[in-house]
Parts: structure tokens; sequence; C-alpha cells
């Protein structure tokens, strides 16, 4: 099941093409996309989007792990990827992920600023569209994995949207904010569906969770102590796409995305070391990484730190910096 297949690639731009797409719907976009929005968009927005991505994906991976539906067998089918391999297959979160991100973004901006309503709909379509087809072109998930992901992601966002804008509102002014935030998720993360082998599924879910619970607690500090959060009008100043702003915009991605990843590999190397103290093994050993009582906290802390980096710590160095 890890060994790796041999292909032929005839066409380099389907490839490259669903390869990429493919990474749209992993955590290299996620830690990217989310914080871009965050910090040079519409704090409300990036908020909005952040609670629905996690309850979506959240439901989704429990649903694998409850249905246990396999992925396509291979042969006939050629896998690209190998790191989900050992997950099931219905629904597929990428598919999920992609409708929800796509789709949150683009109802949560479209009374908020002045662009083409078809035009908005049609780049959600064709974000979720290119992601669901990569999950068909690698070889991880049937098509009926796709569809029912993307129906599932969008039920839930039909659900969500209507009480959206209360959970936002509790979320920044309730006092019991904080500790919501942190306990709910450490103990739906401690209580994922048992497997009777090895899956990256609770790992991902434990990351997911981790790092929407910082986002969150941060959200609810920046509320208090800073400046309110609490509007529909974007935080970011909508000033024309200059050369400066354009300057402004790329300086803090790149300030923010160098302390985003510095706090991971900074908050691993610690949170696996005191793991590796408490229960007597060397921070190499993948098998005792696996094991409920080291993954579940050294994921948890370590992104939920990542979360609350992004969204206060990141903010105040770019006020610090005057790229604000």
């Amino acid at each position: 099941q890890g060994c790796t297949q041999k292909y032929i690639v005839k066409n380099y731009f389907y490839y490259y093409l669903f390869k990429f797409s493919a990474a749209l719907g992993e955590e290299i976009f996620y830690i990217t996309f989310l914080p871009f929005t965050y910090w040079n968009i519409d704090h409300s927005v990036s908020r909005r989007m952040i609670i629905v991505w996690s309850i979506v994906m959240y439901i989704g991976q429990v649903s694998k792990d409850i249905l246990k539906w396999p992925r396509p067998l291979s042969p006939p089918v050629v896998k690209l990827e190998m790191r989900t391999n050992a997950e099931y297959g219905m629904p597929s979160t990428h598919a999920m992920a992609a409708t929800a991100i796509s789709f949150s973004f683009f109802i949560a901006t479209m009374n908020q600023y002045k662009y083409p309503f078809q035009l908005g709909l049609a780049a959600a379509f064709v974000f979720s569209t290119l992601v669901c087809l990569s999950r068909l072109y690698t070889g991880m998930h049937t098509v009926l994995d796709v569809i029912g992901g993307a129906l599932i992601s969008a039920a839930l966002l039909v659900l969500l949207y209507p009480a959206w804008d209360t959970i936002d509102h509790l979320l920044l002014t309730s006092p019991f904010c904080p500790l919501f935030s942190i306990v709910v998720p450490l103990v739906l993360c401690y209580n994922y569906p048992k497997l009777d082998y090895y899956s990256p599924t609770r790992g991902d879910t434990t990351t997911i969770l981790g790092a929407a619970a910082g986002a969150t607690v941060g959200f609810w500090l920046n509320n208090q102590y800073a400046a309110s959060a609490h509007t529909g009008m974007s935080v970011q100043p909508r000033l024309p796409l200059t050369t400066s702003t354009m300057v402004f915009v790329l300086a803090r991605f790149f300030t923010g995305i160098l302390v985003v990843l510095l706090t991971r590999w900074l908050m691993k190397s610690a949170v696996l070391g005191v793991l590796g103290y408490r229960y007597k093994f060397p921070m190499g050993d993948l098998q005792a990484r696996r094991r409920l009582e080291v993954e579940v906290p050294y994921k948890f802390v370590t992104y939920s730190c990542v979360g609350f980096t992004a969204t206060v710590l990141v903010p105040l160095l770019h006020q610090l910096l005057g790229l604000m």
C-alpha cells in the first residue's frame, strides 16, 4: 500500500494542472491563503471561512472513518499520491474543503466588495471543480466520493449560513469563548473514531481543529483588547491596486508566513521534545508519534500556536514594522 507506482506522463499540462489543484486542498494552501485573507483582505471574511472550514473538515474526516468506504482499487487506477492512501475514500475532504472555502469566500465578500456576481460565482465554481477533478486524476477518489464530498459541504454551507453571523458574534464577545474554543476541539480529537490500523485522518483533524482553536482565541483577544473586530466592513483599507499597495500586501504576506512557519517549526520541536521526555521515545520515532497520547497534544498545541500567531502576533509585528 505504501509502494510507489510506476507510470508514464503523456500530457504534462493535465499532470501539473491537477497536481497543483490537488495542493489547493492541502495544508500548504490552508497555511497561506487563510492567513493572507486575514492580513490583507478582510478580518470578518477570514473568520467566517475558518469557522466553516473547521466544521466542514471535522465532519468530513469523521464521516470517512465511520463509513469506511475504500479508495479506488489499484490496479486499475494509478495513484499519484501515497500519503493519504491509508485513509478511507468517502467523502472526499479535498472536495469538501474546496467547496467550503471557495463558496464561503464568495458569499462573505459579495455584499462587501464591488465585483460582478457572475464572476465571483464562476471563480468559486472553477476553483472547487479543479480540486474535485484533481482527486479523480490522481486516482485517490471515485466520482461518487467527490460528488458526495461537494454535496455534503454545500449542504453544511446552507445550514451554517443563517447562523454564521451569530456564531461570529458569540466567538468575539462571549467570555467563555477561549475555554470553549480549546476544550471542545480537544474533546473531539481525543474521542476521534478508532480504526483497526493507523490512518492520518486523526492527525489531520487535530491539525485543523488546533489551528481553528488558536485562531478563534486570537480573534477574541483582538476584539477584547485591541480594536473591535465585529464589523461587517473590511478591516483593511480599500486602497486602489497601486504599486505601493501591492508592495505592502506582499510585505505583510511574506513577513507573516515567515513568522508562521518559524512558529510551527519551533513548536513542533519543543512539544515533541517534551512528549518524548514524558513518554521515553526519540523524536524520530514515527510509531511513537502516532500514538493517541502523543499525536493529539503534539499536533493540537503546535497548530493552535500557529493559529494564534497568525491572528495576534503577526498583526502586531505588522504594526511595529509600519506595514498596516
